[in-house]
């Protein structure tokens, strides 16, 4: 089995290739004035440029886990993740509160996909 890893750090990889599956790592935003709804559209956008670095789409992906610094931005948030998925077809999920490492961080996303 062959591991390709991309976008790596000494601490992480940004996203890892193993045995046909694409795993990213937990995405943040990097605008952080923005508001949940925003900062998971920034989020979503980035997920996608991970996956075709790997030859795949978001069409591909059979697990997301979402982490909000407030479940109350639920609804928020999943306007623009339903937008992003298209309403259908959705992978399984978990959506959990977190306290996430900077207290504007209001969401950080992680998939799983086939390619």
């Amino acid at each position: 089995m062959s591991i390709t890893r991309h976008e790596s750090s000494s601490v992480y990889s940004k996203v890892v290739e193993a045995n046909g599956t694409v795993y990213t790592a937990g995405v943040v935003p990097a605008d952080l004035s923005r508001d949940v709804k925003g900062q998971t559209e920034e989020v979503l956008g980035e997920i996608d440029r991970l996956l075709a670095l790997c030859g795949t789409t978001r069409a591909n992906i059979v697990s997301a886990t979402i982490w909000l610094s407030d479940i109350r931005l639920r609804e928020a948030m999943n306007e623009a993740w339903i937008a992003w998925v298209g309403g259908k077809d959705a992978p399984v999920r978990a959506c959990v509160e977190a306290k996430l490492v900077d207290p504007r961080m209001l969401v950080e996303i992680a998939v799983v996909a086939v390619k």
